[in-house]
């Protein structure tokens, strides 16, 4: 039986506390979501003056990147590219730049979706709470 590791509240903080600092460096309101690596909302948090539709767009970019084992802007290119019709995946909704796999030794353990700024920077935001982490 293999074995992997998974994310603690502990390590959901840590990312948390990561993504806030990030997004309040640059002045940026933003929702960020991290999820199991089942797509599992494990926090979700707005920050003031953040858009409401991005606590709906955040966790749908983590739950792409969980399920997808990949960041959700493969999925954006994918589309762009012409190939419109993996809109109907099943159960993928977040495709869309900003959502990032946490991995450890190899495995995606959870991810981070982060919706309210430009695509990239929600990026950016999502991989400074991983790089929190410290692994």
């Amino acid at each position: 039986m293999k074995t992997k590791p998974m994310l603690t509240l502990k390590d959901v903080k840590k990312i948390a506390a990561g993504a806030e600092a990030e997004a309040l460096a640059n002045n940026w309101a933003v929702t960020f979501a991290i999820v199991d690596d089942g797509g599992h909302l494990l926090w979700l948090q707005r920050l003031d003056g953040a858009p409401p539709v991005s606590a709906h767009i955040a966790p749908a970019k983590a739950h792409t990147a969980a399920l997808g084992r990949r960041e959700s802007k493969v999925y954006e290119d994918v589309i762009n590219g012409g190939r419109v019709s993996f809109l109907s995946a099943p159960t993928i909704e977040g495709m869309l730049e900003g959502g990032v796999p946490v991995i450890v030794d190899g495995h995606v353990i959870g991810a981070v979706g982060v919706s309210g700024v430009k695509s990239n920077e929600d990026a950016q935001i999502a991989k400074a709470g991983i790089a929190a982490l410290g692994v």
